[in-house]
């Protein structure tokens, strides 16, 4: 059953964003296999959040996502992204402290969102040092790019 969930699943990966009602289909049969599997229950709520603004529902497949695999290294980034977009900052602030401790996970990006928190919340300075933390992380060039223009941003903003 696992090969034929991984099949449906990159297939529904492979069709999003561009392609809603395949992605949409494939994801469907991906979960009638699989109803627990936490990258499908992610992708699930990447839709809800990013597509469809429904932040809500977007939380409880992220939910279910973790608690079918709670060291799923893909679920903690959209999920925080989610939880920023919705303005739910002290359950943004417990999943970045549980993220970090995941092993494996991308703690340059989860730091990045950490100093968006921040930055939503007015704290600059406090902003400004995850993202030179996030920098020392960061083993890409892409990354280490947009937490410069991040910190440029920032500091711009603070000056005003």
């Amino acid at each position: 059953m696992t090969l034929t969930k991984n099949k449906y699943y990159f297939e529904a990966l492979d069709n999003y964003p561009y392609n809603l009602p395949d992605c949409m289909e494939a994801l469907n049969y991906a979960l009638s296999y699989e109803p627990e599997d936490a990258d499908s229950l992610c992708l699930m709520g990447r839709i809800y959040s990013e597509m469809l603004k429904d932040y809500e529902m977007a939380k409880k497949y992220f939910e279910e996502a973790l608690q079918n695999n709670i060291n799923n290294l893909n679920t903690p980034k959209y999920y925080l992204e989610c939880l920023l977009n919705n303005e739910d900052y002290n359950e943004a602030e417990k999943l970045i402290a549980f993220a970090l401790k995941i092993k494996g996970i991308d703690k340059a990006e989860i730091l990045y969102q950490h100093a968006l928190l921040l930055e939503r919340n007015e704290k600059y300075k406090k902003a400004l040092l995850k993202l030179k933390e996030a920098k020392k992380l960061s083993y890409s060039t892409s990354m280490t790019s947009m937490l410069k223009e991040k910190e440029k941003f920032i500091k711009d903003k603070k000056k005003k």
